[in-house]
């Protein structure tokens, strides 16, 4: 019987998608788990899988297309079959279980949140690897957490990725790469001897179970793609949906900035350290960003009337602190979010905003890595920038804007030494929260600044 393939919902905050490419043309014969279309939401650009096995009779939505998520994009079944009832909207009902994404992968919610990678290690305790297991971990996406190591004193070496690797399900192509980007373990998705599919590997991933895989270095931003003269270049996508909150925060919210000079030569120094005690293990070195998400962290829940959303009915405390990053991709400003950040070491938050900051530049985000974030932070210091008026990313109510750190005389004890200063502006939205607790607000995170051995009380 022929099925609508309906337009798939790639995260919460959803509503239509824009065919990119398809990949599948009318005629083919397709499998369960193959293919179909690559699909760009909002916020990124990802392939749609088939749900079902036969031919693609019909597409519905061409190339460049739009539709709204659930709706039938295009028609499979068997080789001639009369879907005229499909094509008149009859029959969408009883075929649309069978074609909606999400369906499937559904009842296996409650055992992909108990079957996420299981460490086998203390939290925080030190992980010993052999490089050559170190380097097929990350290529096959091996939380290093959930291995036991078999070689001296618990060190993880080659045989014991390749024996944790056998355990994992049969899996289709791209759910294996979505596993490996998005940080999530294959076992324990597999249903009924069915290949894991990569929708089941999204709805995992967007639990609170799913860790995040240790990514390399984020990549330098883009250059931006040169434009002719005269070129009219439509508003849409990304850059319409940036234009239309950006917009929108603009005119809705009271928005004012505070703006404050901090001595950051302890902070400086601090990163340093860090940078040097960590870069061997991490294979990458830990940044300002990292810090400072720490730091608001912290400050968040010291003053919790600053992690709350505005909403239609009022104003909603926010049960967990899920730090934004604004970050500068080829397509637009995206804002990944580190989840639980005030319950993670700052090594952790290295590593988690790494992995979020690659799949964001390369248009693979998972349906939920920018979506959730209760603050956002946005530095532009690395351009040069020393301070500037950020907006706020509603519904949150507030944003930290960073400024570069540079040399400046300033007086310290009585005498004038050189030290290095930092500039940061708080835009808060002045119909939730007054100017003096922003202000309190603003002076914590820069009393860790100035001090950030303090995050360790």
């Amino acid at each position: 019987m022929a099925t609508a393939f309906l337009m798939p919902k790639l995260g919460q905050t959803m509503e239509e998608g824009t065919i990119v490419e398809w990949l599948k043309q009318e005629g083919d014969q397709v499998a369960r788990g193959d293919e179909l279309c690559e699909i760009e939401s909002d916020k990124a650009v990802l392939p749609a899988e088939s749900t079902v096995k036969g031919t693609l009779l019909k597409i519905l939505v061409p190339k460049g297309g739009k539709a709204p998520v659930l709706e039938p994009i295009a028609i499979i079944g068997a080789k001639g079959e009369d879907i005229s009832a499909l094509l008149s909207g009859g029959g969408a009902e009883a075929s649309a279980p069978a074609a909606e994404p999400a369906a499937e992968p559904a009842p296996a919610a409650e055992p992909q949140t108990a079957t996420a990678p299981q460490p086998v290690r203390p939290a925080g305790e030190r992980i010993f690897v052999s490089p050559r297991a170190r380097a097929l971990a990350q290529e096959k996406g091996v939380p290093l957490e959930a291995v036991r190591g078999s070689g001296p004193d618990g060190r993880i070496v080659e045989k014991d990725i390749i024996a944790f690797l056998k355990e994992q399900p049969a899996s289709t192509p791209l759910a294996r790469k979505e596993a490996a980007e998005l940080g999530v373990a294959l076992t324990g998705l597999a249903q009924g001897g069915e290949r894991v599919t990569a929708e089941a590997v999204r709805l995992a991933a967007a639990t609170p179970a799913a860790s995040a895989v240790a990514a390399p270095a984020a990549p330098a931003a883009p250059a931006a793609t040169a434009v002719a003269a005269g070129t009219l270049t439509p508003l849409k996508g990304i850059r319409g949906i940036i234009a239309q909150r950006m917009a929108a925060s603009s005119q809705a919210t009271a928005a004012v900035t505070l703006f404050t000079s901090v001595d950051a030569t302890e902070f400086v120094a601090a990163r340093e350290k860090l940078k040097e005690a960590f870069a061997k293990e991490l294979g990458f070195n830990i940044g300002y960003n990292d810090l400072l998400a720490a730091i608001v962290a912290r400050c968040l829940t010291e003053f919790p009337y600053m992690n709350v959303h505005l909403e239609e009915g009022g104003i909603r405390q926010m049960g967990e602190v899920n730090i934004g990053m604004a970050v500068d991709t080829e397509k637009g400003l995206l804002v990944p979010v580190l989840r639980n950040a005030n319950q993670k070491s700052v090594k952790q938050l290295a590593t988690e905003f790494r992995a979020l900051v690659e799949r964001a530049r390369v248009g693979k985000s998972g349906p939920d890595d920018l979506s959730g974030g209760t603050f956002t932070i946005t530095n532009l210091g690395m351009y040069g920038v020393e301070e500037f008026t950020p907006i706020i990313n509603m519904p949150e109510v507030a944003i930290l804007g960073v400024g570069r750190i540079r040399p400046e005389p300033t007086v310290v004890g009585g005498q004038v030494a050189i030290r290095q200063m930092q500039r940061l502006s708080l835009t808060f939205d002045h119909r939730v929260v007054d100017g003096a607790p922003a202000a309190r607000f603003l002076q914590e995170i820069a009393r860790y600044v100035e001090a950030p051995y303090l995050l360790l009380a």
